[in-house]
C-alpha cells in the first residue's frame, strides 16, 4: 500500500490526452518539492508481465518518485522499528528485505535510463538524487533501533532453526549493517555521512564528464582515401553521422564511440588523423577543462581511503575484497602477477611482428599506440588472411541474437517470443518473453543493441525486476545494453568478431538473471569477482565451428559461412593475445594502486598514473585498457577494487567450459547442473562453494592461459 503522502500527491492528476496535452500542474508537497501527480512510476503497473511502462513515463517523473518513494521507505522501516514483538526473523530480517519496494522499482528504472537514455532532466535529476539516496540508505544502515533488532535476531541465530537460505539472509544483513558503519560512534558516523554524501556526488559528475567529452569529440573527414580498407557499412554510418550533425560536403564523421573509433583506428592510413582520434579517447576526462576528472578522481580516492579507515581497514581494498571471493589485496596481485609476466612477454613479440610491418610499409618510424590496431589488422590478414570486413557479414546483429538464442534452446531448451506489445524507452529496443521448455513463463527479456548519444559507452546488463518468491514468485525482468553500430539506409547493422562475442558474454548475464531461483531478492546478487563468470562462460561457445554454423549466414547472399573461415577464426583464437591481456590488466593494477592507498591524502592522477604503469613495466606502446580519466568502473560504477574481477572470473569460466569439453559442447545434462549448482543459486553460497558443487573441485588456473595463448 502507498503511503498517505504518495497516494496524496498522485491521486488528481489526468492522464495526458491523445490529442498531446500537457499534464496538468505540479503540485508541491509539505516540504515545498514540485511532485507530479499520478506519477506513473508509483502508481499499480497493470502492463503484461508487470514491466514498466515506459510509453507513460516522463524523465521530470523519477524526481518526484525517488522523494515519494523514499518517504514510503521510511515509513515501513519506522514500523519495522516501533513493532513492540520482540524481535524474530519475520518481523525484522525478512520484512527488512522486502521493504521498499516502490524506490527499489524506481531506481532499477530509472538508473536503467541513466545510462541506456539519458536527457538534460535525467542528469540532473540523477545529480540531485545520488546525494539523497545516499543519505537515505545510511539513515537506514546507521538506524540503532533498526540494527538493535538486527542483532538480537543475529545472537539468537543457533536457536531459530533457520532454513540454509534464511541463515544466508541473516548473516548477509548483519555484515551489511557492521560493514555500513552501525557499530561506530556518533561522530564517527556523521562523518562516514559526509562521505557517502560526497562520494555519490562526486561519482555521478565524473559520469557525467565523460560523456560529455565522448559526444563532444568529432573528427571530420574529408578526403575518402584516409577511410582506407573500412568496410562499407561503417563508411555509410560516419557519413550518415556527418548529415546529423550538420555538414554538408562529402564528408565522414567520427566519434569516440566504440563502433566508430575502433574500426577508424583498424583502418584508416593516415598516422595523423590515427592519432588525432586516438589522443580524443585516450585523453577524456584528463584535458584541464570543465570536464576534467583529475580533482574529482583525487577526491573520490581520498574519501574512500578516509571511509576505510573509519570502518577499520587499512585500505579500500582491504574494504571492498574482504567481502568478495579474492579476500585480500595479495590474492589479487598474486594472481595477476602469475598472468602479467607471460602476457607481456607475448605482447612484446607481438609488438615486434607490427614493427616490422610498419617498417615494410616504408614508415622509418618507432611504433605508436595509434599504430597498434592499424598494424594489428595488416598482421592478421598476412597470417591468417583474416580481416574484419570479411567476417562483418556474418555478424549481422539479428543473426547473432538468433544465434545466442539458438544457443539457450540446445542447452537450456529456451524459447524466445519477440513482443511487440511491450513498451520499450527506445525505439529501436526489442522486448521477448523468455519461456522454458514446457512453454511456461520464465522471464522478459530487453535489448538495447545500438550507439548514440545519450547512451554511455560499453555494454551491460541490468535488471529491471529481479526473480525473488518471499512475497508471491516474482518473475525476473532483464535488460541487455551495447553499443554496436546501427543499420543505415543501405547496410544493415554488421558486427565484428568482438562485438559479436560481446554479444554472447552479455548474454550470459541475461541468463544469470533469468535463471535466479532464490526466495530473497537481496541473495539474487553475488560477489563483485563471481558476477562475471556466467557472462564469460558463454564466450566460449561463440566461436565454436557448432555454434558459428548455426546461425553465421552472409547478409547478402544467406549463404552459410564457409568452414575455410572458420577454420581461420580458430586458428586466429590467441593472435593479438598479448596486447588484449596487456591492456586489460594495466588497468586492474591502475585500479588496485588507487585503492590499496592507506591515507586520505590527495593525489595527482596523471603522475599517479604514470608511476603506477611504470611499475609493472608497461611497454609504451599499450595504454591501460582504461585510463583514469574515464575509468568508470572504478569512479562510477561498482568495480572499485574489483576490476580484477574479470580475469579472476575468466579461470573459472575457462576450467567450466571444459566440463562441456569433457561431455559435449550442447550436452544437456551438465547444462542442467550448471544451472542448477551456479546460475539458479545467486548469492545464497559462498562462491567457491557453487563452482566446487558445479566442478567437483577448485577451478586450475592452467585452461586460462592455454586459452588465451599464454602458457
Amino acid at each position: 500500500m502507498k503511503s498517505k503522502l504518495v497516494l496524496m500527491a498522485t491521486a488528481i492528476w489526468l492522464a495526458v490526452s491523445a490529442c498531446g496535452d500537457k499534464p496538468a500542474p505540479e503540485l508541491e508537497d509539505t516540504a515545498g518539492n514540485a511532485v507530479i501527480t499520478a506519477n506513473p512510476l508509483l502508481a499499480e503497473w497493470d502492463t503484461p508481465f508487470g514491466v514498466p511502462p515506459f510509453d507513460r513515463i516522463d524523465s521530470e517523473h523519477y524526481l518526484p518518485a525517488f522523494r515519494g518513494s523514499m518517504d514510503e521507505h521510511n515509513a515501513e522501516v519506522d514500523a519495522i522499528v516501533a513493532n513492540a514483538d520482540t524481535p524474530t526473523f519475520e518481523n525484522t530480517i525478512e520484512a527488512l528485505d522486502t521493504s521498499g519496494e516502490s524506490l527499489k522499482r524506481v531506481r532499477r528504472v530509472f538508473f536503467a535510463l541513466n545510462a541506456a537514455h539519458s536527457d538534460d532532466v535525467i542528469k540532473e535529476t540523477a545529480k540531485t538524487i545520488a546525494p539523497q539516496l545516499a543519505a537515505h540508505s545510511d539513515d537506514i544502515s546507521l538506524n540503532k533501533g533498526l540494527y538493535d533488532r538486527v542483532l538480537a535476531v543475529y545472537e539468537q541465530q543457533d536457536e531459530l532453526g533457520l532454513s540454509g537460505e534464511q541463515q544466508r539472509l541473516l548473516d548477509e544483513t548483519h555484515k551489511l549493517f557492521v560493514r555500513s558503519g552501525a557499530n561506530l560512534d556518533d561522530e564517527a558516523q556523521n562523518r562516514l555521512r559526509a562521505i557517502n554524501a560526497e562520494l555519490a556526488g562526486l561519482s555521478q559528475q565524473f559520469q557525467e564528464n565523460v560523456l560529455d567529452e565522448t559526444n563532444d569529440f568529432e573528427l571530420l573527414v574529408t578526403d575518402q582515401a584516409d577511410l582506407g580498407n573500412l568496410p562499407a557499412s561503417l563508411v555509410a554510418l560516419a557519413a550518415d553521422e556527418a548529415k546529423r550533425r550538420g555538414h554538408v560536403c562529402e564528408c565522414w564523421a567520427f566519434t569516440l564511440q566504440r563502433p566508430s573509433i575502433n574500426p577508424f583506428l583498424q583502418y584508416s592510413p593516415n598516422r595523423g588523423l590515427r592519432k588525432l582520434m586516438f589522443d580524443g579517447y585516450a585523453m577524456r576526462g584528463d584535458n584541464d577543462n570543465e570536464a576534467d576528472n583529475k580533482s574529482i578522481i583525487s577526491r573520490i580516492v581520498q574519501l574512500r581511503a578516509e571511509r576505510a579507515a573509519l570502518l577499520g581497514y587499512d585500505s579500500h581494498a582491504h574494504f571492498v575484497l574482504s567481502d568478495n571471493m579474492a579476500e585480500t589485496p595479495d590474492n589479487v596481485y598474486d594472481l595477476l602477477d602469475q598472468v602479467w609476466k607471460p602476457a607481456l612477454r607475448v605482447a612484446a613479440a607481438e609488438r615486434a611482428d607490427l614493427q616490422a610491418m610498419m617498417k615494410a610499409d616504408g614508415i622509418d618510424d618507432r611504433l605508436r599506440a595509434w599504430d597498434w590496431r592499424y598494424y594489428t589488422e595488416k598482421v592478421r590478414k598476412a597470417k591468417f588472411d583474416l580481416d574484419d570486413d570479411a567476417l562483418r557479414p556474418y555478424f549481422e546483429v539479428n543473426a547473432v541474437r538468433d544465434g545466442v538464442f539458438a544457443l539457450a534452446t540446445r542447452l537450456f531448451g529456451l524459447q524466445f517470443e519477440q513482443r511487440e506489445d511491450l513498451p520499450k524507452w527506445h525505439p529501436q529496443q526489442q522486448v521477448f518473453e523468455v519461456k522454458e521448455a514446457d512453454g511456461s513463463h520464465l522471464a522478459v527479456l530487453y535489448m538495447d543493441y545500438f550507439a548514440r548519444e545519450s547512451k554511455r559507452a560499453g555494454a551491460w546488463a541490468n535488471a529491471l525486476r529481479p526473480q525473488s518468491k518471499a512475497d508471491g514468485v516474482v518473475t525476473p525482468i532483464v535488460t541487455n545494453n551495447f553499443n554496436f553500430p546501427a543499420a543505415t539506409e543501405g547496410s544493415p547493422s554488421l558486427l565484428s568478431l568482438t562485438e559479436a562475442n560481446t554479444f554472447f558474454h552479455e548474454f550470459g548475464h541475461a541468463l544469470h538473471g533469468m535463471f535466479s531461483n532464490v526466495t530473497y531478492e537481496s541473495l539474487g546478487r553475488t560477489p563483485r569477482d563471481f558476477v562475471e563468470f556466467p557472462s564469460q562462460v558463454m564466450e566460449n561457445w561463440m566461436r565454436q565451428p557448432e555454434v558459428l554454423r548455426m546461425f553465421a549466414n552472409h547478409s547478402e547472399t544467406g549463404e552459410p559461412i564457409p568452414q575455410e573461415i572458420i577454420d581461420k577464426i580458430t586458428a586466429s583464437t590467441t593472435f593479438n593475445q598479448g596486447f588484449e591481456t596487456v591492456e586489460y590488466l594495466a588497468a586492474a593494477y591502475l585500479d588496485m594502486a588507487y585503492h590499496v592507498l592507506d591515507t586520505n591524502q590527495a593525489v595527482e592522477p596523471r603522475s599517479f598514473e604514470s608511476a603506477a604503469m611504470a611499475d609493472i613495466g608497461l611497454i609504451e606502446e599499450i595504454i591501460p585498457r582504461y585510463r583514469s580519466g574515464y575509468f568508470q568502473h572504478i569512479f562510477s560504477s561498482g568495480y572499485s577494487a574489483g576490476y580484477y574481477s574479470y580475469i579472476w572470473s575468466e579461470i573459472l569460466d575457462a576450467d567450466a567450459f571444459m566440463a562441456f569439453q569433457e561431455t559435449s559442447l550442447f550436452d544437456q545434462g551438465t547444462a542442467a547442473r550448471y544451472r542448477k549448482e551456479i546460475l539458479s543459486k545467486g548469492g545464497t553460497r559462498p562462491g567457491m562453494e557453487l563452482y566446487r558443487n558445479f566442478r567437483g573441485r577448485d577451478p586450475e588456473i592452467g585452461p586460462l592461459l592455454e586459452k588465451r595463448g599464454l602458457n
